[in-house]
């Protein structure tokens, strides 16, 4: 099976306003999957990582694994994930409406 990079954008929503040090922590534990993280002055944090695996199902377990553990690391809260989504490379380079070589659709 052909294993593919994935961009995999995770986002919790929780009950508090976070605080820029929190996000700083999100950053600074995703930062080695190559990630961003957002969330400062919002009731959500997330983050945007990339994952290799040999399916969107496979890189959506691994990338809300790696999400957890970097929530963990950062000492943030453990809010309910709220969005998760896979963008292959393939995806992302091909033009709009145009089909993906290896057969990824969206989604």
């Amino acid at each position: 099976m052909r294993v593919t990079r994935w961009s995999v954008g995770i986002e919790a929503a929780g009950d508090r306003v976070l605080e820029v040090e929190e996000i700083i922590g999100l950053a600074d534990a995703v930062a080695p999957m190559q990630g961003i993280a957002s969330g400062v002055g919002d009731t959500r944090y997330g983050a945007q990582i990339v994952v290799e695996a040999a399916s969107r199902e496979a890189a959506l377990e691994q990338g809300r694994a790696d999400f957890a553990a970097a929530v963990a690391r950062a000492g943030l809260p453990e809010w309910p994930v709220v969005r998760a989504e896979a963008v292959s490379e393939a995806e992302d380079a091909a033009p709009e409406g145009e089909p993906v070589p290896d057969g990824d659709g969206p989604g």
